[in-house]
């Protein structure tokens, strides 16, 4: 693979090695991607690694930024959008979704050409949106309380009510269950996507505001992102117990778990990504604190490529950006 970057950020040097055993550093600055012209907040982030790209939403730019990883530049905008949050390229439908929380619309393109195919309104606030490898479905969290499937030409196949607005939720790809945060009722639902129902709401956590999350499936462990105070929460998936519970970086709303490597990344816009080591399903370490950039609260792990993108806002003189990370 090519990777032309820009230079490295001078405070990528400094990365922090939390646990004296490491051998060398669990991430290495890789480069940077320029987004000139882009402002305001950047929200989530897709890839197809075949065709190497990466796609950005910029929300507060009103754009969703087309990146080619091969030259490493910004290639194409995607102009005129409310607030776009939810990007999800699928290389089996030859679709690029986008879900915007302004005007609560989710949009598909043509994921060679871009050209626009289909907008359906989903009313209020369309945000995250997820991929059912099992049926082959797109999940989209929306509103004070939904989550709506669509296939991929955007006919809908049906919504549930959730007791509050979904952050990130997770779709077993070997089961039928959904785990989605409802940060705003302080509870985690669990979704039975085959009977299309509420099965579980876990209540009573050490914490508030509970965001990102991602799931280990082969080790039933659900990993769920706190802002207040900042925590990675480890869950049992079966029983909805807290097995492990550690102190994490500020103001996350994107973490990623490595499978190859047992590890977790937790993006923060503190400045910092976490670097958690899972010894075992029921204990973690954090290994690592690997500065980024002030605001850089989403980002993407692609395990294809062994590559974690961190979406860096303009600060100041700093355009906005792609960091770069790959693993070791």
């Amino acid at each position: 693979m090519r990777y032309q970057f820009g230079a490295l950020l001078p405070a990528f040097a400094a990365i922090v090695t939390i646990c004296s055993g490491q051998p060398r550093p669990p991430l290495v600055p890789a480069g940077q991607i320029a987004l000139p012209g882009v402002h305001g907040r950047i929200d989530h982030l897709s890839a197809d690694p075949p065709r190497q790209l990466l796609v950005v939403s910029a929300l507060g730019n009103g754009t969703v930024e087309i990146v080619d990883l091969g030259s490493g530049r910004r290639e194409r905008e995607l102009e005129h959008l409310r607030e776009p949050q939810g990007v999800l390229i699928d290389p089996e439908s030859k679709r690029l979704f986008v879900a915007c929380g302004g005007d609560g619309t989710v949009r598909s393109y043509d994921a060679a050409t871009f050209a626009p195919l289909k907008t359906v309104d989903l009313g209020d606030d369309a945000d995250n949106v997820r991929y059912d490898s099992r049926n082959d479905d797109i999940v989209v969290g929306y509103g004070s309380g939904g989550l709506a499937t669509f296939d991929a030409s955007l006919r809908e196949i049906s919504k549930l009510r959730v007791p509050a607005h979904p952050e990130s939720f997770q779709i077993e790809q070997h089961g039928p269950k959904t785990f989605v945060n409802l940060p705003d009722s302080r509870e985690i639902a669990v979704v039975d996507r085959t009977q299309n129902r509420v099965l579980q709401q876990w209540h009573d956590f050490p914490a508030q505001s509970n965001f990102p999350m991602a799931l280990d499936e082969a080790n039933h462990r659900l990993f769920v992102g706190f802002r207040a105070p900042a925590r990675l929460m480890v869950f049992d998936t079966g029983s909805g117990k807290v097995v492990a519970s550690l102190p994490a970086v500020g103001d996350t709303d994107d973490l990623f778990y490595d499978s190859t490597l047992h590890r977790i990344y937790m993006t923060g816009g503190e400045g910092w990504v976490d670097v958690f080591q899972q010894r075992d399903p029921d204990h973690y370490e954090s290994i690592a604190r690997v500065p980024t950039s002030p605001g850089a609260r989403t980002g993407l792990y692609v395990s294809a490529l062994r590559r974690l993108f961190v979406a860096a806002p303009l600060h100041g003189a700093e355009p906005a950006r792609i960091l770069v990370y790959r693993t070791e």
